[in-house]
């Protein structure tokens, strides 16, 4: 019975790696085939990097950089807030064994086991904080870019040293929405794993579900189609003028 259930967990683990690693890689290399929200608001910071060329008062960038530093600051914060509370859990994982043991459909599990969950649980959110500070330290990174940013006037500056500046600006920015991205990937599939301490299969299933609902959101969803559709606007004024 319990060789079978070690068996079940592994493949159970095997195929949480491979959806969590395997989904972040695919998504990765098919932004570059087609629109998704990543290639998308590449294109928008891009956008947003040549416009503040224009501005003398850059007060409004300033304040969507800090709102942005904020959310990042919030996540990293509540990723060592998550994590005290597991390693407390971790703690007394005799008593939650047992707690565990009592929920309809769970699998008999040995006090091992759960913490073996528990500690690859917290390393989930260490890798999380750790992204997400990385990603607060290159808003900071872009924040430094703004404000180095001269202001264009006629005749100063190129068009191609001005798209060159842009361009690298927005990549910089792009890297520090990835970051971001990566640690919010680390909650869905954290949320995901709590399914193990209840059966294997169910956990599998999770994984499956986090997996679809991601794909949906960055490559179907509504806001997706909205982003393009402001996309192609644009630039249909754009040629207007």
């Amino acid at each position: 019975m319990f060789v079978n259930i070690d068996w079940l967990n592994c493949v159970a683990f095997l195929w949480f790696l491979c959806g969590w690693v395997g989904y972040s890689r695919f998504a990765k290399r098919r932004a570059k085939q087609v629109d998704c929200l990543a290639s998308v608001m590449h294109a928008h910071r891009i956008d947003w990097m040549r416009s503040v060329f224009f501005r003398e008062i850059r007060v409004s960038d300033a304040a969507i950089l800090a709102n942005l530093e904020r959310n990042v600051s919030f996540m990293a914060s509540t990723s060592l807030l998550v994590l005290a509370g597991v390693i407390t859990v971790l703690a007394n994982s005799d008593q939650v064994a047992t707690l565990v043991a009592n929920l309809p459909f769970a699998v008999e599990a040995a006090a091992q086991h759960l913490q073996i969950k528990l500690l690859i649980l917290a390393c989930m959110f260490i890798y999380a904080f750790f992204t997400f500070t990385w990603s607060l330290r290159q808003f900071g990174f872009c924040s430094v870019l703004i404000g180095a940013s001269p202001v264009v006037r006629e005749g100063e500056l190129s068009d191609e040293e001005c798209e060159l500046f842009a361009r690298h600006s927005g990549k910089v920015l792009d890297q520090a929405s990835h970051s971001y991205n990566f640690g919010l990937r680390s909650y869905y599939f954290a949320m995901a794993l709590l399914a193990w301490f209840i059966h294997p299969v169910l956990f599998m299933a999770t994984v499956a579900l986090v997996v679809g609902i991601l794909y949906h959101r960055e490559f179907h969803s509504n806001s997706l189609k909205a982003l393009i559709q402001v996309n192609i606007d644009w630039h249909k004024n754009e040629r207007k003028k």
